[in-house]
């Protein structure tokens, strides 16, 4: 291989600034890009795989790193002997940090789902993230930007499209007039007919707006999957964590959504031993999961992020975080299997992906057969669960 590669980590926003990159470097010559994450010290860890993995697979190309880690952790990975330089992270969707030319329109190679960065940058300041000090702080495209994304994405045959940030709940604050999320969205659809699927990326619950709770309770082309950045399910360690929400403001909000649309998935990142976290603490967080009926989790152990103040508070014994982080994906996990048992001879839409997978609305990730085109949304009645896939 001798043209342009990216490798992305981490979260969706990553992989919509990958798939920019890629188009933008597509004349760039012999170059591998590691798009990297700093979320967690293991996120870290797979950052430092991948350019070791990358150099030892492309040994002659350019090896450049950028991302949240080259901007969290640039001594570290600069000193890394495989590293041929970094870009900020700020500038990696900026041609003129590449040397290469402005495009004429959106890079946007083709795709059945186009994830597109609405909103980047964060304004909180959790006590356990670092993600503001590689992202900066929260900037929103204009609605008209994101439907000349849209559009050009649709334009490329996209059939899903997935709007996607740091923080897309706060998506508008700093625009004029201030709009809310919800009006955005309800932009898109209104302005796209012929788009299949939108789909939300994931949504600080406190800070829906009732625009944005009512589409996702009634519009059939909003997909019936909400992903909530919940992070624990007990409310001192939310409030240690400095969330803004509270258990029982999660529970709500679910509770209203599922009594309007009854088959919306609802997903949630977890943290697993965050400082301070007791016995107790763990089993809220545990019973959560069955509470909201969590069936997509994704479970963080903790680790500690320097510079963060929860770095500084009394710390949860690894032995015991890794032990509770496996009791909460055994709970999703059995969580998940039941509701996908649910859809055993229920017809499903289903749209195709290049692998000979696809996603049903509800994400459930469902195996068909190799032959089935791409971007192609199909009825199709599972018969069975098979290694966590509807077939």
């Amino acid at each position: 291989m001798s043209g342009p590669e990216v490798i992305s980590l981490g979260c969706r926003l990553n992989i919509a600034e990958s798939e920019r990159m890629k188009a933008m470097l597509a004349d760039a010559g012999d170059v591998v890009v590691v798009n990297s994450c700093a979320v967690t010290s293991e996120a870290v860890r797979q950052t430092r795989q991948a350019i070791r993995k990358a150099r030892r697979a492309r040994p002659d190309a350019r090896l450049i790193v950028t991302g949240c880690a080259a901007d969290i952790e640039r001594d570290q990975i600069a000193d890394m002997p495989e590293v041929d330089g970094l870009i900020a992270n700020e500038a990696k969707l900026d041609p003129r940090a590449w040397n290469v030319p402005l495009p004429e329109a959106p890079p946007t190679p083709t795709r059945t789902r186009a994830f597109i960065a609405v909103q980047n940058g964060c304004d909180h300041a959790c006590t356990f993230c670092v993600i503001p000090q590689g992202r900066g702080v929260s900037r929103s495209m204009t609605i008209a930007e994101v439907l000349r994304e849209v559009e050009h994405h649709l334009s490329q045959g996209a059939r899903e499209v997935v709007l996607t940030g740091v923080d897309v709940t706060s998506w508008g604050h700093d625009l004029p007039d201030t709009p809310p999320l919800g009006a955005l969205v309800k932009a898109v659809l209104d302005t796209f007919p012929q788009l299949p699927r939108l789909r939300m990326s994931s949504l600080d619950g406190i800070e829906i707006d009732p625009l944005l709770f009512d589409l996702f309770a009634g519009h059939e082309r909003l997909m019936p999957h909400l992903h909530l950045s919940l992070q624990h399910g007990h409310d001192l360690i939310l409030k240690r964590m400095k969330r803004r929400h509270s258990r029982a403001d999660a529970v709500d909000l679910v509770s209203r959504l599922k009594a309007m649309r009854p088959e919306i998935a609802i997903g949630a990142d977890l943290i697993a031993g965050f400082p301070t976290e007791t016995d107790e603490h763990h089993a809220a967080n545990l019973s959560i999961i069955d509470e909201l009926d969590i069936v997509h989790g994704h479970i963080f152990p903790y680790s500690p992020r320097p510079g963060t103040p929860a770095a500084r508070m009394p710390q949860v014994d690894r032995a015991i975080v890794k032990a509770r982080a496996a009791e909460l994906r055994a709970a999703v996990a059995a969580r998940r299997t039941t509701w996908l048992d649910g859809f055993v001879g229920e017809t499903i839409s289903v749209l195709a992906e290049r692998d000979g997978t696809g996603y049903a609305p509800h994400y459930a990730r469902v195996r068909l057969g190799k032959d089935t085109e791409a971007g192609t949304i199909i009825e199709m009645t599972p018969s069975a669960v098979t290694e966590g896939f509807l077939e």
